[in-house]
């Protein structure tokens, strides 16, 4: 049996590029699969997904395009899936479909997760509304009429499953909605200069998050764009943007200090969090001394767990963090000795 181009159902991911999104483009040399090494084929052979433009339309032969004035679904990218082929009983997979960004990272604003569905020749699953074609449009991530989908596909192998609910209950898209009132910027009323950019927000939905917004125009000396455009992104959808992994160490230090600064709690936490991950001998003084002066408990435990080691601890003091720990932090250092070095 095979999975149509509509579909891809494994532990795997796969990356679609849609050229002239002004058509319907069934095109599988766009198209690059990618398997993780564990996954083993099995009952499935898996064919790259192809995108499935505003409509539900199946029989497209490969290289041909329908001009979307006939499609059903003109203001909207759907991407839909399906399953090709008989099968005795539904195949239950969960899938995240995600719009790239122009360095291949997904965008959190247009990133969508299904439950576990049940796939059938008969149900097919997708959005008929993913993204709005002029929010598309207008937004940075068209680059000479082409753009990039990603599809994470995980199968529930070797599993029951029960007959096919009526209906699913979708994700809250909540975050989709508040992203793009940011990104639009219709109906701002306050203005934030950090450095030579300006930012654009809405004064409510900021004071609901935080009630540090005040003026019409606010000027931040304290942050770099980078940091606080992740901020703003926070504010507005409760997620933060990817981040490459060699940054997202800098990055939560400096979001640390802002969430503790417009008392965004969870925000906070999530930072404590990565910068645990992050614990290291370079790292240990320069992140005790920021949980200590923003009161992360959980980060500083984690930082004395760290330093237990008398040899660990010799290492650190070389570093120039601890020089700084030393001078900002006198009480915290008292504690870590106490801590550390044997009575």
């Amino acid at each position: 049996m095979k999975l149509t181009p509509w579909i891809c159902f494994c532990p795997a991911f796969s990356i679609c590029k849609a050229h002239g999104h002004n058509y319907l483009v069934v095109a599988e040399s766009n198209c690059k699969f990618y398997s993780r090494p564990e996954f083993r084929p099995s009952a499935f052979s898996v064919l790259p997904p192809a995108f499935v433009g505003y409509s539900r339309t199946k029989e497209v032969p490969n290289c041909q395009c329908i001009e979307s004035s006939h499609f059903r679904n003109a203001n909207f990218i759907s991407l839909f899936l399906a399953l090709h082929g008989t099968v005795a009983e539904a195949v239950k997979a969960q899938v995240t479909i995600s719009l790239q960004d122009q360095d291949g990272k997904p965008v959190p604003l247009y990133s969508m997760t299904t439950e576990f569905v049940n796939f059938s020749e008969t149900k097919n699953w997708g959005y008929p509304q993913f993204m709005k074609r002029q929010a598309l449009e207008e937004s940075e991530y068209l680059t000479d009429d082409c753009f990039t989908v990603r599809f994470d596909v995980t199968v529930m192998k070797d599993v029951h499953t029960v007959e096919t609910p009526f209906l699913v209950v979708l994700p809250s898209d909540m975050h989709q909605h508040f992203g793009h009132l940011l990104s639009s910027k219709e109906g701002t009323d306050v203005k934030f200069r950090v450095g030579r950019k300006t930012f654009s927000a809405h004064r409510l939905v900021l004071s609901m998050r935080s009630p540090s917004t005040s003026t019409n125009v606010i000027c931040i000396n304290d942050k770099e764009a980078e940091v606080f455009d992740a901020l703003l992104t926070f504010m507005y959808t409760d997620t933060l943007p990817e981040m490459k992994e060699q940054e997202e160490s800098a990055m939560a230090q400096h979001l640390l200090v802002a969430a503790d600064r417009y008392n965004l709690e969870r925000l906070k936490l999530i930072c404590e969090d990565k910068l645990c991950k992050h614990i290291d001998t370079n790292s240990a003084a320069t992140i005790l001394s920021l949980a200590e002066q923003h009161n992360c408990h959980g980060l500083k435990d984690a930082c004395f767990a760290f330093l237990s080691s008398s040899s660990t601890l010799d290492a650190v003091m070389e570093t120039d963090g601890f020089e700084y720990l030393t001078s900002s932090c006198p009480r915290v250092l008292k504690e870590l000795v106490s801590k550390v070095v044997p009575r």
